[in-house]
């Protein structure tokens, strides 16, 4: 572990800027999922608890460098209050001056980061301002931490920096996860392309000991092998490169688990007509058949190979989890890594917006070990990239 935490830091009467994610749904006006509020709580209590007071900054939507009235942090207020369990005093032009006239234990929020281009051109004009606001940064966005910006990179090498709870815990969840996990080590890749995720699959089969590979993802690397897919959904272009990953994945004593049965229907829609196929190399669907999710087989083939690995990464669901019963294998699986986790027996780490999504659906999002909330970081991180928001705390 290279970077620092809050136990490293004297906060005892310093401003603390820091920085959090609280990029929250909202409908007319109110907070909808408070979730990334919750997971801030720690970070702030603790601060408050060493002497310091939080002087939060965050971005909201994409405003794109301009004021935009309705991405606002102003209206967030009430639901951080009542997270925190005491008030939160809202700026939007904030100075030093200003920040030290206010109690020695205020938690104050600064109006979006974004509303300037200074933000996401990590301006070194801007990061110095954010300087002159606080005696200590604390970076508890790793949601945020795959970008360069002056709220969580340039700022950082301005101040004594560390990291904040939630980053800590993603961090280290991340790295029992990859960089020195228990073996053997296995991951679920899912989701319905391969060009999106071509990276994480290449950085993966290096590292690890058995990959599953689903939802549409599956059907790119079946049609490589020669099968006949139908309407399903697959990229026609990838199929050298699904082989490449294969080969790959050989050479590095990677076992690969694609879906040796599936669910075909004719439409995409809930409810859908639908029958269970054998998948392989020499599979001929009709035009209009697709393949929407994995089938029993392959369900049970999957969670036969959990009971074998000793640490799990999930990215991804299996098919069109939105939809039943296309969402049959997803939950399946993912309620056998849940029931491994709650033994003991199985590390699991899960992260991305539809993995986090299918997990809920399925009911055992609070048995993984790890859920992260964070998306492009999270990816960027399982590919094996540097994330600035993270290095700038190493400084």
């Amino acid at each position: 572990m290279g970077w620092k935490t809050l136990d490293d830091m004297d906060l005892g009467g310093k401003r603390v800027l820091t920085r959090v994610d609280i990029n929250v749904p909202m409908e007319d006006g109110q907070v909808t999922d408070a979730t990334r509020i919750e997971r801030i709580v720690p970070t702030v209590t603790d601060i408050r608890a060493k002497g310091g007071s939080p002087v939060l900054l965050a971005h909201f939507g994409r405003p794109k460098g301009q004021f935009v009235p309705e991405m606002s942090l102003r209206p967030l207020v009430p639901a951080l209050e009542a997270a925190f369990g005491c008030p939160v005093t809202f700026v939007e032009r904030p100075s030093r001056e200003w920040i030290d006239a206010q109690a020695s234990d205020a938690v104050i929020l600064v109006e979006n980061t974004r509303f300037t281009s200074m933000e996401e051109a990590n301006d070194p004009q801007m990061a110095g301002f954010l300087a002159t606001l606080g005696d200590v940064f604390c970076n508890d966005a790793f949601s945020a931490a795959h970008r360069a910006h002056a709220s969580t990179t340039g700022v950082a090498h301005l101040l004594p920096a560390c990291a904040g709870r939630l980053m800590a815990a993603e961090l280290q969840a991340l790295e029992a996860a990859l960089s020195n996990p228990k073996r053997p080590v296995g991951a679920v890749v899912g989701g319905a392309k391969v060009s999106t995720k071509l990276d994480l699959l290449q950085n993966l089969v290096k590292k690890i000991d058995v990959l599953v590979i689903g939802g549409g993802m599956a059907n790119t690397f079946l049609a490589a092998q020669g099968a006949q897919m139908g309407a399903s959904l697959q990229e026609a272009d990838l199929h050298d490169t699904a082989r490449a990953i294969m080969d790959a994945a050989s050479d590095a004593g990677c076992t690969v688990i694609l879906p040796t049965d599936g669910r075909v229907a004719r439409e995409f829609k809930a409810g859908a007509a639908h029958e269970v196929i054998a998948l392989n190399g020499d599979t001929v669907l009709e035009s209009d058949q697709m393949v929407l999710d994995a089938g029993d087989a392959s369900a049970t083939a999957i969670a036969d190979a959990f009971a074998n690995l000793k640490t799990l990464i999930w990215n991804g669901p299996l098919g069109a989890f939105e939809i039943a019963p296309f969402d049959t294998a997803t939950v399946a699986t993912a309620k056998a890594a849940a029931a491994l986790t709650a033994s003991g027996e199985l590390i699991t780490v899960a992260g991305g917006g539809d993995t986090v999504a299918a997990l809920n659906q399925a009911g055992v999002a609070d048995d993984f070990t790890y859920i992260s909330t964070a998306g492009g970081a999270f990816l960027e991180w399982m590919e094996g990239k540097e994330l600035p928001g993270v290095a700038a705390l190493m400084s």
